[in-house]
This record gives structure tokens, C-alpha cells and sequence, in this order.
């Protein structure tokens, strides 16, 4: 915080009348970068000087006070409304106009937007088509006989023959001219907030579609143009000059400067087009042809991709008005541009933008938009994690009942996605020598060498398609995954890796809101088979395992009868003892499912025949994991496991009481298992004594059978009451004080 003296005195060399122009912008700078500062008495009030209105306005501007911004938006509006003397000049003040109405836009009266606008349409439209004098350096050299100037040129080097533009080059300018570029660059933030009040008149109240668009080529006349209101002529002056801005940019630059200026100005004047016709409709079947010629230039110049964008933008909005079909022009965009540019992260942000902005136009109104969702994913594979927010927002428009499933599949492929496009693009930068097919009798070594070799080419192909393939079988990835899994440490590789877990929790939370039980089912059964064909990154399956888990008892909640529909691939899933070291996640959860949704309360067709195959089943398992071994060949398996096992062959002994003797017996040799000199070897000594209290508990509760039974299988109309939920929830307390009643002081010796 500065003193106030030296803020009093900063304040006064700012305003004396004899001050050098470095020192003003010194104490100008100082003031802004020390503000909010209460010791300021500055005002924009009386002062004629443009420059350091300017000055003082950009620091009233920084206070945060709204009262001061509209104080400064009342002054430059005043100023600029009147003649300015000699040596004055306006385009120091535009700039602080920009900044108003970016702080406070309803700072200005319809009246003073009316005088901006008039003045905005004679600066866009009516600048010097001559160069600017170079200003005298006032020595002794110079030469008071200037030579007269001649006319801008084009980027090209072409006299310009018509009106002056941001695109017009000349080794000087006039002070009209910089009003112009100024004008430009503010243009689209005016239009938007001051150019949508549609013009009072028969024509644009009363007339809409073609008869406007007639009246709006009567109006192009100069004095038909000095008839229209204010908003109205910058409206229609800023249409010309953006459509000369399109012809400007079809010519070839001199330079590359101006070639990049060029590209910029054709994004801005397609913009503020689509602006004006939202504003407008008359001009929508100008700018509809107009712009489906645009297309037609420049859709082959991957440089210009940037302006296809709002090239899509306006027929998005305005097709329907235009009466043209624009399938033609989202088709080319949604499937060459990704596939192409994918590895340009500006564009990659601005296209994913693009099509979370219009996603829900794009599900309305073309399926092209779905269909492309394997494109789409290229921009996230290659430039994750900074497009995952955006990806949040976009995949819910993308999935439906026909995309789930393909969907699915991508997300758990999406790091093998990132190491093909990398893959992908180092074989286009190889030199053409060494880009032979590979023998087809060769396996590849490397998958740089898979990518043109006949056997994975097609695997490639697949991976990167542009397109939905849903009658493509994506099982034939497995050997590419394979290949690919040398790139697993790739750092884009595992970032992507890092993105798919929050993707893959998202994309059940909305294929819950409609999927069907025989989707459901599908993506069961996916579930489990894709578990096992993952890109082998460890903390990657890991994480996709967690989420998979918790999303199977999501889905067997939906649908409880999959359990039943699903018998063969669960017991063969629950029947592999590898699963439980390997995906110990999905098998505890799965193993809970079973146990709680094999009931006759979820399903009428749950017999008891399918609970003794899948009790059967489960009780090999807990055999499998628990059967005492040589200390030397005794594995560790998560205890979770254990516990779920017993638990789940409690319940099914709770439905089928003839399975009671099966299971009190197995629960009561937990107590030899756990004192093993094998078993505490390997399992820690807190992990064995909660088995054992597990054990116990369970033991417990089936010597009260019927209680037991309610507890585990209530009846149907109690199952998804509130009573049944408080039990649940308070189940492992009932345990314990059933426990506790029937065997007061159970112990752990540790063998």
C-alpha cells in the first residue's frame, strides 16, 4: 500500500498540463497495479486531453466501483459524440469503451449506444483508402517536403480498390484507419451487447424470409442505409465489411504475419455474421450462400480448420431458416478434422468447445454427431488430462442405447487409442522408403512395424476409425493390445489412462437413467470379459477394476434378475480362483451380488436348484482359498474375499436351511484356518482376527434360523422397505449382540 502523500503527488504529475508522455504512463501504471486505492481523487470529469483520459479512465476502471465505470462509459460517450479538436484523437478512448462494457454493459443509455453505433458504422465503412504521413522525427535531416502517400494495398500486394479493412497494409496509417481496426476488434462484444433489439419497421416486425432479405439489398444503397436506425446501419455496415474480410483472405499473403492475421479475421468476420443474422434474419440467405462457397474453398486447407468451426456454428443455427441441408458440412468436420488434427491442442480445445456448446442442437438435429464419437475421443486420448472437464460435459449427449455398448468398449481401450494415434503419426513422419508392408509370414517386433503389417493393419483401422462400428466385433483387438502394451509407459499413454476411470464412473451413472435389462445384461457380461483384456498399466487396472466393482452392484441393483439370466457367466467368472487374486475388486463385489440378489424376493424364477449350483460353486472357492497348505506353498488372499464368501454361503443357508449344517460346519473350522502356523505366516494378525469375528458372527446367527432368515431374506413386500433398509444398515451391530448372547467372551490365539 503506497502513502498517501505519494498517491496525492503520483495523481498530480498524472494531470499536469506539462508533463512528459514516459512519465505519465509511468504514474499511470503505478496507480493501476496499487489499486483499489482509497487516496484517490481522480476524475474522467472535464478532461479534454485523449490520452490521458484514457489514462485516468483505465485507472477508474480498476477500483471495482460501478458507479465509476459508469461515470468513465458517460464520458468517453460524451467525448466521442462531439468533434474532437486538432490533434485529438478517438481511437485512444475505444479501448476504454471496451473495457466499460465488458465491466458494465447497462452503464450505457439506448442513446449513447445509438451514438456509438452511428459512429461505429462510419469508422467500419468510410476510412482512408490512402497510407498514412509518417510523422516528422523533427531533425536536422528531415524533409519537410514529404512525398504525397499512396493508396493500402492488399495482402498481396494489390492496390486495394475497395474500402479500408483490418486486412489493408500500408507502411503508415491514418487516424481513421486505426479507428477502423479498433472498431473491428470491439465489434462482435458491441453486436452482443447492444445490436439484438429487432428494428421496429414492417419489414423486420411483419415481414420475415425472403421479403426481408429483399428489403435488405434495397437497403445496401447508401441513402436506403442513411434511412436505417442506428443499430441497423452498423448492423448492415459491419455485414459488408466482414464479407469483404472473406475476399481478403482468399488472397495470398506476402507475408506470413499476414497470412495468420488473415485467419483470424475470417474466424472473426463468420462470427460476427452469425451474430447479425440472429439479430437479423434477412441477412440469413445472403450469409447461407455465402458461406456454403466459404466451405467449399477452404475445407480442403488444413490450415484453415479453425474457421470451420463457426462455419458449422451458423448453419447450426440458421439452416432451419435457410431451408438448406448442412449434413454435408457437419459430416466433413465431425470426420476428417479429428482424424487429421487431432494433435493440436488449440484446436483440439476449441473443436471439443464447439461440440459441447451445440450438443444438444447436434442430438436434435443430425445423427452424424453421435456416429462420430470415435473421432471425438482422439482429441482426449492425445491431449488428456486438459480436455477431461470438457469430456464430463460431452459424453452424456453421446451415449444412448445404440452407442453404450461401442462406448464402453472405447473407454477401456482409450490408452491403446493414445499409443495408435502416437504410433499413427510417427509412421506418416517416416521417410517412403520405409514405409513397405511387412511380410505377412513375419511377426512384427515392434508396433511401428504392426501398423502397415497385413495382420494388425486391420486392428489399426479399427482402433482409429472415425466413425461407430457397432457390428464390428472389438474381441479382435486382443493381440494389438498385446503389441501395444510396450507403449504402456508412454507419459501420454498413462495420462491417458489416468482420464478413463472418472470417465468410466460417468458413463454409468447415464446408461443407469435408460438402460433396459437387456442391456444391462450385455454390459454385464462385458464387464467381466473386458476385465481381463486391459492395457497392462497396473495403477490403470487397478482403478478400472475399483470402478468396474462398484458399478456391477449398481447394475445388478437395476436389474436383480441378472443374476439368474446370467447364472453361466457368473459361476464361471466366481468359479476362477485366479479372479480373486488378480481382480479381487470385481469378484468380492460380484460374490456380494449373488448373495444378495439370489433370492425369490428379487426373482420368482431364483429356484433351489440355482442356489445349490452357484453355494456349490462358492463353496469351492472358500475351500480353495482357505484349505490348509505346506508353509512354504501357502497364498495370500484378501481377507475381504473371505469374509464375502462366508457371508454369501450364510445367506443362501438362511433361504435353503437343508445348507445350515454345510456352513456351520465350514464357519467353525475358520478358527484352525486362522491359528495356522502357515496362515499367520502370510496374513497379518488384525486381517485374521476380523475373519474370525466374522466366522463367529455368522456361526452365530444360523443357530437362530429364522432370524436369520429374515435378516437375509426378507419378504418381498418388507425387501425395499424402510424397516428392511434400518436392518440392513445396522446388521453388523445385530451380529455382534447375537454374538455376544450366545458366546459372551469369543478369543483369537494366535497359533
Amino acid at each position: 500500500r503506497l502513502d498517501g502523500q505519494f498517491v496525492e503527488l503520483l495523481q498530480k504529475v498524472l494531470c499536469s498540463p506539462g508533463c512528459a508522455e514516459q512519465v505519465r504512463l509511468l504514474c499511470a501504471a503505478i496507480l493501476r497495479e496499487t489499486s483499489p486505492c482509497s487516496d484517490l481523487i481522480l476524475s474522467c470529469d472535464g478532461i479534454q486531453d485523449t490520452k490521458l483520459l484514457s489514462l485516468v479512465s483505465s485507472i477508474l476502471l480498476v477500483q471495482g466501483n460501478k458507479a465509476g465505470v459508469s461515470a468513465v462509459g458517460q464520458r468517453i460517450v460524451k467525448v466521442l459524440e462531439r468533434r474532437l479538436p486538432e490533434g485529438q484523437s478517438a481511437r485512444y478512448l475505444l479501448p476504454v469503451l471496451s473495457n466499460v462494457i465488458s465491466l458494465s454493459p447497462e452503464s450505457l443509455t439506448e442513446e449513447q449506444t445509438n451514438v456509438v453505433s452511428k459512429k461505429m458504422a462510419d469508422w467500419l465503412r468510410y476510412a482512408s483508402i490512402q497510407q498514412g504521413i509518417a510523422q516528422p522525427s523533427g531533425g536536422f535531416f528531415s524533409n519537410p517536403r514529404t512525398r504525397q502517400p499512396g493508396p493500402v494495398t492488399e495482402v498481396d500486394g494489390a492496390v486495394g480498390t475497395d474500402f479500408f479493412t483490418v486486412l489493408s497494409v500500408g507502411q503508415y496509417y491514418t487516424q481513421d484507419q486505426w479507428l477502423n481496426v479498433q472498431a473491428f476488434s470491439m465489434l462482435r462484444h458491441w453486436l452482443l451487447c447492444y445490436g439484438d433489439e429487432e428494428l421496429k419497421t414492417p419489414e423486420s416486425g411483419e415481414k420475415l424470409g425472403m421479403d426481408r432479405s429483399v428489403t435488405s439489398v434495397v437497403s445496401a444503397t447508401p441513402t436506403a442505409s442513411r434511412l436505417l436506425p442506428p443499430k441497423g446501419r452498423l448492423r448492415e455496415k459491419a455485414f459488408e465489411y466482414c464479407q469483404r474480410l472473406i475476399e481478403q483472405s482468399n488472397r495470398r499473403p506476402l507475408k506470413k504475419d499476414d497470412g495468420d492475421l488473415q485467419k483470424a479475421c475470417l474466424i472473426e468476420a463468420v462470427t460476427i455474421m452469425d451474430i447479425i443474422c440472429k439479430q437479423d434474419s434477412s441477412y440469413v440467405y445472403r450469409t447461407a450462400s455465402f458461406l456454403k462457397i466459404l466451405h467449399g474453398r477452404i475445407c480442403g486447407d488444413a490450415t484453415q480448420a479453425r474457421a470451420l468451426l463457426p462455419i458449422a456454428q451458423f448453419f447450426l443455427n440458421h439452416s432451419k431458416t435457410a431451408a438448406v441441408d448442412s449434413d454435408a458440412i457437419y459430416r466433413h468436420l465431425l470426420t476428417d478434422i479429428p482424424a487429421q488434427l487431432f494433435h493440436s491442442p488449440s484446436l483440439a480445445f476449441e473443436f471439443v468447445q464447439f461440440c459441447k456448446d451445440n450438443s444438444q442442437v447436434f442430438t436434435v438435429t443430425s445423427s452424424i454427431f453421435r456416429q462420430s464419437f470415435p473421432n471425438l475421443f482422439k482429441f482426449l486420448a492425445w491431449n488428456s488430462p486438459p480436455l477431461i472437464s470438457e469430456f464430463v460435459d460431452l459424453l452424456p449427449f453421446l451415449l444412448d442405447a445404440g452407442t453404450a455398448v461401442e462406448i464402453f468398449h472405447l473407454l477401456l481401450d482409450l490408452p491403446c487409442l493414445t499409443a495408435a494415434l502416437d504410433i499413427q503419426l510417427r509412421s506418416a513422419a517416416l521417410p517412403s522408403s520405409e514405409r513397405a508392408v511387412g511380410d505377412p509370414a513375419v511377426k512384427p517386433a515392434t508396433p511401428l512395424e504392426a501398423f502397415r503389417h497385413p495382420l494388425y493393419k486391420s486392428m489399426f483401422q479399427y482402433l482409429l476409425r472415425t466413425k461407430s462400428a457397432p457390428e464390428d466385433a472389438p474381441e479382435r483387438l486382443v493381440p494389438l493390445r498385446q503389441l501395444l502394451g510396450s507403449l504402456a509407459s508412454s507419459p501420454r499413454v498413462v495420462q491417458c489412462a489416468e482420464c478413463v476411470p472418472v470417465l468410466l464412473e460417468l458413463f454409468f451413472r447415464v446408461v443407469a437413467e435408460f438402460a433396459d435389462g437387456p442391456l444391462i445384461n450385455q454390459l454385464v457380461v462385458l464387464l467381466l470379459r473386458r476385465s481381463d483384456e486391459l492395457l497392462e498399466i497396473p495403477a490403470f487396472r487397478e482403478d478400472v477394476y475399483r470402478v468396474l466393482s462398484s458399478q456391477l452392484v449398481m447394475l445388478c441393483k437395476l436389474h436383480p434378475a441378472l443374476i439368474v439370466e446370467l447364472s453361466t457367466e457368473i459361476l464361471e467368472f466366481t468359479g476362477t480362483v485366479s479372479n480373486i487374486q488378480n481382480k479381487e475388486a470385481i469378484f468380492s463385489h460380484l460374490v456380494w451380488a449373488i448373495g444378495e440378489y439370489m433370492s425369490v424376493s428379487y426373482d420368482k424364477r431364483c429356484t433351489v436348484e440355482q442356489i445349490s449350483r452357484f453355494f456349490e460353486t462358492l463353496e469351492a472357492m472358500l475351500f480353495e482359498i482357505t484349505q490348509l497348505r505346506p508353509l512354504a506353498s501357502t497364498p495370500s488372499y484378501a481377507p475381504r474375499a473371505i469374509s464375502v464368501l462366508m457371508a454369501t454361503l450364510t445367506k443362501f443357508a438362511a433361504r435353503s436351511q437343508d445348507l445350515i449344517p454345510r456352513v456351520s460346519m465350514f464357519l467353525s473350522k475358520m478358527r484352525t484356518f486362522v491359528q495356522s502356523p502357515a496362515v499367520t505366516s502370510v496374513y497379518c494378525e488384525e486381517d485374521l482376527e476380523q475373519i474370525l469375528i466374522r466366522a463367529t458372527e455368522l456361526m452365530n446367527l444360523l443357530k437362530m434360523p429364522s432370524v436369520a432368515q429374515f435378516v437375509f431374506t426378507p419378504p418381498v413386500d418388507v425387501a425395499s422397505t424402510r424397516f428392511q433398509r434400518e436392518v440392513q444398515d445396522s446388521l453388523p451391530f445385530a451380529l455382534r449382540i447375537v454374538t455376544h448372547l450366545l458366546e459372551p467372551a469369543p478369543s483369537f490365539v494366535p497359533g
